[in-house]
């Protein structure tokens, strides 16, 4: 046997060590990174109440809506209860952190812009650790080193279960359209969540009129893989609000809810909606 085919021998018996799924060894639930919601189930073990999970560690989801319905705030939302756990402005989400840290990258806009979306958080809980939060501006940078430079950082910070925000996943392409450049990054994100167990929530851009997430195949492998699709819209009754519903999810459904961005510009949960104007 050559050098090249022992080197390959070696790494197929490390592949097979690694993805060898035992069916007599019971696998425990992935931990929720945040949830909505609960689910009562019955077991062998008798009822059980499960969290309802917008994302678990170890997974990928997606955030996807048209332009001007307040992704950005929805994110902030999410990020500042995840920071505590729980808050005034989240209503029935909790955050499932841990000691774990947040880390959001945006790629999309610039440094004012950017830090006045982290800054949120803070005017949101005043006693956040800030040695758990991260926050980086890409947007001047290209989109292979964007890639590289996650990657170096999840792998230099993260050592216990964390949550990943990318404020614009289309970014870290040349284009969304091309094949080969989005399985890539898709296969990337799948490989980050699973070696570092952190769950990474992906901003993506949706079309008008549309519930598919409108950006190319990008968006298209995206969904595939995605645990939990989150699809934001303008709710027709309330023009300030902003309804949020379950797109697809691999476990237990949330329920819709929505939000609005309250008169000093924080997003807070409204409550259950109504709306006559859907089925």
């Amino acid at each position: 046997m050559t050098e090249r085919e022992t080197e390959h021998e070696l790494l197929m018996q490390c592949i097979e060590e690694d993805c060898y799924i035992n069916t007599r060894t019971k696998i425990e639930y992935p931990p929720v990174a945040l949830s909505y919601g609960v689910k009562i189930i019955n077991t062998k073990e008798g009822v059980k109440e499960l969290p309802i999970p917008l994302g678990t560690y170890g997974n990928l989801s997606v955030v996807t809506a048209p332009p001007k319905t307040k992704k950005t705030f929805f994110i902030s939302l999410l990020a500042s209860v995840y920071m505590g756990g729980s808050n005034i402005y989240g209503g029935d989400i909790l955050g499932h952190r841990g000691d774990g840290h947040l880390i959001h990258f945006d790629t999309e806009q610039g440094k004012w812009h950017c830090q006045k979306v982290f800054r949120r958080l803070h005017d949101m809980d005043s006693q956040l650790d800030n040695k758990k939060y991260h926050t980086f501006g890409l947007r001047a940078i290209g989109y292979k080193r964007r890639i590289q430079f996650i990657e170096y950082f999840l792998a230099k910070n993260i050592d216990k279960p964390s949550l990943v925000i990318i404020d614009g996943i289309a970014d870290l392409v040349s284009d969304v359209n091309n094949l080969e450049e989005s399985n890539a990054v898709v296969q990337k994100l799948m490989e980050w969540s699973a070696n570092f167990n952190c769950h990474i929530i992906n901003v993506i851009h949706q079309n008008f009129g549309s519930t598919k997430l409108g950006t190319g195949h990008l968006g298209s492998f995206l969904e595939k893989k995605a645990e939990t699709v989150i699809q934001l819209e303008a709710n027709t009754v309330n023009k300030n609000w902003v309804t949020v519903l379950c797109g697809r999810s691999r476990g237990y459904s949330f329920e819709t809810f929505s939000f609005q961005v309250n008169d000093i510009g924080l997003p807070v949960i409204v409550g259950d909606i109504y709306d006559p104007l859907k089925p």
